[in-house]
């Protein structure tokens, strides 16, 4: 009704001169292709399509483990897909019975763990750098489906039950977690990426500013980068990612990381098993 007032007092000038109905129509058509128009630019205005640059790890991609401080596991840990190391700090325990992957090695203290480390701290910079697209804070992470993009925890992040990262089908995809305190998961938790055609596939970064607690028998993906220490639960798989800790320590238990490094031999879960159980 409003629309027909508005139509007869635009169409009709002060002489009264007559409308016929195929004008009315017309008029009607013109005035919903403006509104329309006019409500996806103020969409458009309102939900900014932000273009968020690549984070690179450069040389600490070749780690699946990076301490700062030390690096100590207990048990049957195995380590694929990159090297483990310590830079500024020197000590590596537990490696036997841990296994590296060959061609895969350790590095203590040496120029390769020092510009894996300087690297690290650029990607970390570079991930607290990123336009956040939606604060989760408060929020426990167990139970929701989320697209590619930037989460961003105020405080402390919670992860109980399971988390599904939907890459969508996109070549560019990219998830990033900015907490800023500590990461903190349950037993049993799970973090899944599905629809991913990225290569490689290691496309999740959690960039923690504290430390990092994941608890037993997880699933786990992604690259910790935690500015303190990083604690990985009793049984767990860290698949297409990396625990990378530039001041702290980086604690393992018969674990198993796979990194992004490439050169992955593929395990078996049951030989795994079988090894875990020789130990305990």
């Amino acid at each position: 009704m409003q629309l027909a007032v508005l139509l007869w007092c635009r169409v009709l000038p002060n002489d009264a001169t007559r409308i016929t109905p195929s004008t009315l129509v017309k008029e009607v058509i013109k005035m919903r292709i403006k509104t329309t128009s006019v409500l996806a630019v103020l969409a458009l205005g309102c939900f900014p399509l932000v273009s968020q640059a690549a984070i690179s790890l450069g040389s600490a991609v070749n780690f699946s483990v990076l301490a700062g401080s030390t690096a100590t596991n207990t048990g049957a840990s195995f380590i694929d897909g990159g090297n483990v190391g310590v830079s500024p700090g020197t000590s590596l325990t537990g490696f036997l019975p841990g296994i590296v992957q060959p061609p895969f090695t350790l590095h203590s203290a040496d120029a390769t763990a020092l510009a894996a480390q300087g690297d690290l701290t650029i990607a970390y910079n570079a991930c607290v750098a990123l336009p956040f697209t939606q604060d989760m804070t408060g929020v426990d992470l167990g139970g929701h489906t989320l697209l590619p993009g930037v989460y961003k925890f105020s405080s402390s992040a919670q992860l109980t039950g399971a988390l599904v990262l939907d890459a969508n089908s996109d070549p560019n995809a990219q998830f990033v977690f900015q907490i800023g305190s500590t990461l903190t998961t349950a037993a049993a938790a799970t973090v899944t990426v599905i629809n991913n055609v990225a290569s490689p596939a290691c496309i999740v970064f959690w960039q923690v500013g504290s430390s990092a607690t994941l608890g037993a028998a997880n699933a786990f993906q992604g690259h910790i980068l935690a500015l303190a220490s990083i604690t990985v639960g009793a049984g767990t798989a860290f698949v297409s990612g990396s625990a990378l800790a530039r001041n702290g320590a980086v604690t393992l238990d018969t674990d198993h990381i796979v990194g992004c490094a490439g050169s992955v031999v593929p395990v078996r879960s049951t030989t795994w098993s079988a090894v875990k159980s020789y130990y305990r």
